[in-house]
């Protein structure tokens, strides 16, 4: 049945059926979350263990290792990473993409369940949980108060305004970072507590048990029940400084031994803006829902909240939200561009408003149906799917183009609209079925690509197969519909053949006349194009543009949070002189607003700040490259302190990975590389994770006298601990008030822990009674690693290098060469992973995906064509346009990167469209046409009269469809509007560099192969008859001799 015929004739059944399409795909629309990045689902497993006041060396031993070795044999396991710092382990488990999340979770949550036991009983119970990519926080605010305190303000941010953001559709959770906690605490007399011999875990065990709310039974008094509950709790901190308790037989008043205050406590994180101490809260989104949607919404309840708290102040520090708006709504900009531009090309070379129009009308009737399918699958509006459809306006409008002008070139024969119409979509349907499908065939493999990058890519590949369908369903039932009534008849036409096609004309005749120079040409020509890749910067993604940066500040270990906060405010002075910097928003031991979401992480320190920097609106300042430059020459001046500058995000740091079991030989060939990596020019800072050694008070037991004494190691452990820093906040008593529970700490006096000598006269408890601890132990100052980081169960050391605009390719490159790498020990290896593992997957996956594509083209183009070896042909474009690609990268100066792929890949499906539209002519003209009831017949033509004509008749949908798809292409490519373009820029000059010479190359080179691939049966049967037939000659002539 032919569509187009049966749609011409019932014209208000198509116009109906894509009424609903068009209801149906704005309802679509509708449903769909705006968001940067799809929601993605990595089966990463993170395992949190704790021990305060355990030494990294000793958590390594007695948690890590052991949990480690329990996970490592399970199934689809990929990579372990480890960092093991005071008092805490992080194990974050990577498994391979195709692991279910919900399955490796329960796997890694029965294994380490398993191994539980033989952890020590102090640990507290593991916490396994799965990375949520989603929960990276998108704003970060800090707030100030004219009429509250920090202990109040920071209440109010736990309380009222965590409650009331919660509330808020699609906020995830909120974040407290500085500020401070309240507590009870109680400051035990040193003297007072060794003179009664009483130790601080005496007090604080006794007080929990005390001050403690517990159920007592039940009774029946009269006609009811009644529960029994025993209340002894109290109420304040001076009701509890009156309590009494029986400790070592003696009955002592807690305000006797100790001063009892309602405070705050000790102070482990910070956060300032502009110099100000404020308080921070960051705001992520929950899974699933729409960055804007959510940030419009905390706005509105800021503003809310402001109204109703006037002595409030609220400030904006930190905001993922408005780039995601701006992409979002520059994309759609972008989009209306490119489809006028694309539609101002129709117009120029028509010069006719009605095929203009007609033409025009396929651009929305393409996109909008596509977000049915969208919308079904679960996808959203995000960076990826508005990269395809931003990738494919200019193709959508194509089938239009050769379906309209095909249509024009009838009319101008002096046929009526209709009959025109009904003939020209006849004619031209296989092959705008051809070029469909051969663009399906190509983005369509790469939604189904391995790896982080497939996950990204199975969104982009289905959106733009979606609207390339919806665009045939356009080509084929609508626009011939609308020609026949639209298009008004054209009398005495004169076709006037312009100077440009003479030339064409000529030069294609030489062509095929020269047929093996030709092809030696474009031979020449694909491998001058391969030559051009080592010139290329090769990297994963373009560094981006926006107007936010961070510098992380690391200090020595041991640092105190006012050293921190002293160096951090230095920092902020000098880069707040910096050019096009309008803000600084400082946290210190908190806070992960910009961090990279699929970094292993590990436990806040109060030695590191992190300083969120506001820049001045794209346009107005140079890029964010060379700002960022200008703040590491600032930071020079910062003593004392790694730094490191930027988000951290793709394209911006390149990891180096050293393993080994030998923790010596690791650090000494992390010494020699980090020297060598400072001889690479261009590169910001570098980073080692090569452990710094922290100051440590040791004790060291006189086990003689702990013997005679009955002391045990953990007795000694626990009074320093409880003395020092309080009890484990599980077994700490609690205050409890009307709408929470203050924990009351019991240890000593500040001024004890500056103090060896205080503290040696701690008592501890023994078997004899309590003994000083001075008695049977030693306190001494020695020092130990600060961070021990791991890697697949072996010790591991990190180098983070910021590429600073180096290349990712490049600085890869570079490394390979460095001395120190090519003499490795045997025993330390290194291992590739961050953004150069990603990069080496990233071509590995296009690479299969192309090769893919290409044979999904030639299938399509076989079973359309019923012949083995006229798609070859149409092949033979394929590498006509590289060497635009690469030509265009290289005079844009952009790198040889994903979006540069995406380009090619596109540039595969128009390249075969171009071949397509020409050989299905010259095959259809040499076969002729038998007459039909619209049709009169078409005599077969010679092979070249046939290549001639479709040379004529082609060349003009051709240089229109791709001047049109170019003109698309055009705003994306220059980076308009206020969008970041840093990503899809090298995509367009990639795609708009290949048009440009597969455009023209094709229309010369191609008739000449179809030449040559139409005389290869001839050849090979010549040649097999050749064979043959000397082989019965020499059979005969030996069958001769035998008879003679």
């Amino acid at each position: 049945m032919n569509v187009s015929a049966w749609c011409i004739r019932n014209p208000i059944a198509a116009i109906m059926f894509f009424v609903m399409l068009c209801f149906a795909g704005v309802l679509g629309y509708q449903n769909m979350k705006v968001q940067n990045f799809p929601d993605l689902e990595v089966p990463n497993i993170v395992i949190s263990a704790s021990l305060p006041g355990a030494s990294p060396a000793q958590l390594e031993t007695d948690v890590a290792r052991k949990i480690e070795n329990s996970i490592a044999s399970l199934s689809g396991l990929k990579n372990i990473y480890t960092k093991v710092q005071d008092g805490s382990a992080t194990i974050t488990a990577e498994f391979r993409l195709e692991k279910p999340t919900q399955e490796a979770l329960d796997e890694v949550r029965s294994a380490v369940q398993q191994v539980r036991a033989d952890l020590p009983s102090d640990v507290r119970d593991p916490v396994v949980s799965k990375i949520n990519i989603a929960g990276s926080p998108v704003l970060a605010y800090a707030i100030r108060s004219t009429t509250m305190d920090d202990e109040a303000l920071s209440w109010f941010v736990d309380d009222a305004l965590n409650r009331r953001l919660l509330a808020v559709k699609g906020v995830g959770s909120v974040t407290r970072v500085g500020g401070v906690t309240r507590e009870v605490r109680v400051a035990l007399d040193q003297a007072k507590m060794t003179s009664l011999g009483i130790s601080p875990a005496d007090v604080s065990r006794q007080l929990q048990l005390v001050q403690l709310d517990t159920a007592g039974g039940r009774t029946d008094l009269g006609t009811s029940e009644q529960p029994v509950r025993t209340l002894a709790t109290v109420k304040s901190a001076e009701q509890l400084s009156a309590i009494e308790l029986s400790l070592n037989g003696k009955k002592i008043r807690l305000d006797q031994i100790a001063e009892v205050k309602d405070t705050v406590s000790e102070q482990r994180s910070a956060a300032l803006l502009n110099g100000k101490p404020v308080v921070g809260f960051e705001i992520s989104r929950s899974k699933g829902a729409s960055e804007v949607e959510a940030g419009r919404g905390v706005r509105a309840a800021l503003k809310e909240i402001q109204m109703q708290r006037p002595d409030i102040e609220l400030t904006e520090a930190f905001d993922f939200v408005t780039p995601v708006e701006e992409e979002y709504n520059a994309s759609l900009v972008l989009l209306m561009e490119g489809a006028l531009l694309a539609v101002l090309v129709v117009w120029l070379f028509l010069r006719d408003w009605r095929a203009t129009f007609v033409s025009a009308v396929a651009l929305p009737l393409s996109v909008i149906p596509a977000f049915i399918g969208m919308n079904y699958l679960g996808f959203t509006i995000n960076v990826v799917t508005l990269l395809a459809l931003s990738l494919v306006i200019g193709i959508l409008v194509d089938d239009a183009i050769v379906e309209v002008e095909n249509i024009v070139r009838h009319l101008r024969m002096g046929k009526s609209p209709y009959q025109a119409a009904m003939e020209a979509a006849d004619e031209i349907g296989m092959a705008v079925i051809a070029t469909t499908f051969a663009l399906i065939a190509v983005f369509l493999p790469l939604a189904f690509m391995s790896g982080i990058v497939g996950k990204f890519f199975k969104q982009f590949g289905w959106t733009a197969s979606l609207a390339v369908l919806a665009s045939l369903v356009v080509a084929r039932m609508l626009t011939p519909m609308m020609s026949a009534y639209i298009l008004k008849p054209i009398v005495n036409y004169v076709e006037k053949e312009g100077a440009i096609m003479r030339w064409y004309m000529k030069a294609s005749r030489w062509c095929i006349s020269h047929r093996w120079i030709t092809a030696a040409a474009a031979g020449a020509f694909f491998i001058g194009s391969l030559a051009l890749i080592p010139l290329l910067p090769q990297g994963f993604i373009p560094p981006d543009d926006n107007s936010q940066t961070q510098v992380y500040l690391e200090l020595s270990p041991g640092t105190k949070l006012q050293q921190t906060k002293d160096t951090a405010e230095l920092a902020r002075n000098l880069i707040s002189k910096v050019e096009h910097v309008k803000s600084v928003y400082t946290t210190i031991g908190g806070g992960t607003a910009g961090t990279d979401p699929f970094a292993p992480g590990g436990a806040a320190e109060s030695r590191k700040a992190t300083l969120t920097i506001l820049m001045t609106e794209r346009g107005t300042r140079p890029r964010k490259q060379i700002i960022e430059n200008n703040i590491r020459k600032a930071l020079e001046n910062v003593p004392a302190v790694r730094s490191k500058v930027g988000l951290g995000g793709s394209g911006e740091k390149y990891i180096l990975a050293l393993t080994s079991e030998d923790a010596i030989a690791l650090s000494t060939a992390a010494a020699a590389i980090e020297k060598d990596l400072r001889t690479i020019p261009g590169l910001g800072s570098i980073a080692s994770s090569a452990s710094l050694v922290r100051p440590e008070v040791t004790v060291r037991p006189n086990f003689a006298n702990m013997a005679d004494l009955g002391v045990t190691s953990a007795a000694i452990g626990e009074t320093l601990r409880v003395a020092t820093v309080g009890d484990y906040d599980a077994s700490l008593p609690k205050l409890n008030l009307s709408q929470r529970q203050v924990p009351i700490v019991v240890r000593l006096a500040d001024d004890a822990k500056t103090d060896l000598p205080k503290l040696e006269r701690l008592m501890v408890p023994g078997s004899r009674g309590p003994v000083m601890l001075g008695q049977v132990a030693s306190l001494e100052l020695a020092g130990g690693p600060a961070v021990i980081d791991r890697f697949n169960r072996s010790r591991n050391v990190q180098f983070e290098v910021e590429l600073s605009g180096v290349a990712l390719g490049d600085m890869t490159a570079a490394v390979e060469k460095l001395p120190a790498i090519q003499n490795l020990p045997a025993n330390v290896k290194q291992v590739t992973i961050g953004d150069a593992e990603v990069f080496v997957e990233l071509f590995q996956s296009f690479t299969l995906a192309m090769a893919i594509g290409v044979l999904c083209i030639y299938i399509v183009l076989v079973l359309l064509f019923k012949n083995l070896l006229y798609p070859v042909t149409i092949l033979a474009a394929l590498p006509l346009s590289l060497g635009g690609a690469f030509v265009g990268l290289l005079i844009a100066q952009k790198s040889f990167s994903m979006p540069s792929l995406i380009g090619l890949v596109m540039l595969m499906g128009v390249a075969t469209k171009n071949s397509i539209l020409l050989v299905e002519y010259a095959i259809e003209a040499r076969r002729g046409r038998h007459a039909t009831e619209t049709q009169p017949a078409v005599p077969p033509m010679s092979r070249i009269d046939a290549l001639l004509d479709a040379c004529h008749k082609r060349a003009r949908p051709i240089v229109m469809t791709t001047i049109a798809m170019g003109a698309g292409m055009l705003p994306i490519a220059l980076s308009w509007g206020s969008a970041d373009g840093s990503f899809r820029s090298p995509m367009a000059v990639a795609v708009i560099g290949g048009l440009i010479t597969s455009t023209f190359l094709s229309l010369l080179v191609i008739p000449a192969v179809f030449t040559l691939v139409d005389d290869t049966p001839g050849a090979l049967k010549w040649v097999w008859r050749k064979v043959t037939f000397g082989k019965i000659s020499a059979d005969k002539k030996l069958h001769t001799a035998k008879n003679k």
